[in-house]
């Protein structure tokens, strides 16, 4: 159990290390960021789909959507850093982040309730701890700037429930495919799709929050 832990802290400082980097550097270095951890999220599914659907009609369909999806998810992750910044990204990623952390954390201290037969290992207590976690970046914003909207709020917790949606989704075609994880690329952790697949629905998702809110 230690081993695994250590392999996790490692890797995930390592993650945050490569993500940062290529956040701050340019928009070019974010650019290519996304669009390789996007290109290593589809090939995991395009297996998982593989071992759903055996024909290669059935899975020409969630293939060629997964792949129009990502695209879209690496525009608009590009787009929002443009717009928002360096500050705006680490702000969306951090809520998320966050809201992964409250769900484990909650989850399993409290217990309780399943959420879905989706995900066995997912509770009600998770879900709402996840929520109440997405609001830890806002109260590091507000010590930094005072003037902040009422509506971030529910820009959070729409994030975190957009989070969660994209984990359920995944966690629903891992238990078809009958796997645990996506892949093995991330020692400790499984594959890409697991560790970002909450992320990737999230800031697919900040156009329609923004416009709702607005």
């Amino acid at each position: 159990m230690k081993k695994e832990l250590k392999k996790r802290i490692i890797t995930s400082i390592i993650l945050i290390a490569i993500v940062l980097n290529c956040l701050f550097i340019n928009n070019f270095s974010w650019l290519l960021l996304l669009s390789i951890v996007s290109f290593i999220c589809w090939f995991e599914f395009i297996n998982l789909v593989k071992k759903i659907w055996k024909k290669k009609i059935t899975i020409f369909l969630p293939i060629i959507l997964s792949f129009i999806f990502l695209c879209l998810f690496v525009y608009i992750a590009h787009e929002y850093r443009i717009a928002y910044g360096v500050v705006g990204i680490l702000f969306a990623l951090g809520v998320c982040i966050f809201s992964d952390i409250g769900g484990y954390i909650i989850g399993k201290s409290i217990g309780g309730k399943k959420l879905t037969k989706i995900s066995p290992n997912k509770t009600v207590s998770g879900s709402i701890g996840s929520f109440l976690f997405s609001l830890f970046p806002l109260g590091i914003m507000m010590v930094l700037e005072q003037d902040l909207e009422d509506r971030v709020v529910l820009f959070c917790l729409s994030l975190s429930l957009a989070c969660q949606l994209g984990d359920l989704i995944i966690s629903y075609f891992k238990r078809l495919a009958k796997v645990k994880d996506t892949g093995k690329i991330l020692p400790g952790h499984g594959g890409m799709l697991d560790r970002i697949d909450g992320i990737i629905f999230a800031i697919t998702s900040t156009p329609i929050i923004l416009i709702m809110l607005s």
